[in-house]
């Protein structure tokens, strides 16, 4: 049966993997500094997917009092097309509304259109916007001289 819960220090190794299994790992952002710094912000927002016992998908979640984002949303291949990254959104926005959170957004690469898809199903608007970042903690090679942020 698939749970819904709070990410624990005891998933970090399962969610790494399941990262990099789909794709949304880069060279420049450490995903192990990733989960550390949120830990010390909102933690109850990291979410991870379960099928009695193993980690099978994650969504970060975090409201700076304007607007909601998620990031790193993922669901293992083997569990794909079984609901479980809706569940995990839902569940996201549901602890989003809860805190008065009024819009939740999320980015999307370029080159992952496959998951475009999910997003329109699940009611999100594709906007044009110039997304802009600036790296102030360099994690690892590529730095911040590196045109993804």
């Amino acid at each position: 049966m698939i749970e819904i819960r709070a990410f624990t220090p005891a998933d970090e190794d399962p969610v790494v993997a399941l990262w990099e299994e789909a794709g949304l790992t880069r060279p420049w952002n450490d995903p192990r500094a990733d989960i550390r710094r949120k830990l010390t912000v909102q933690p109850e927002l990291f979410l991870v997917a379960v099928d009695d016992g193993p980690v099978i998908g994650s969504v970060m979640a975090g409201y700076d009092g304007h607007r909601g984002w998620l990031y790193y949303l993922a669901t293992a291949p083997s569990h794909r097309g079984r609901g479980v990254a809706r569940a995990l959104v839902a569940e996201a926005e549901r602890l989003l509304a809860q805190m008065g959170c009024p819009k939740v957004q999320l980015m999307v690469r370029p080159d992952n259109t496959g998951v475009r898809g999910l997003y329109d199903g699940l009611g999100y608007e594709p906007f044009d916007t110039w997304a802009t970042g600036k790296r102030l903690i360099v994690d690892g090679p590529g730095g911040p001289s590196s045109s993804a942020p």
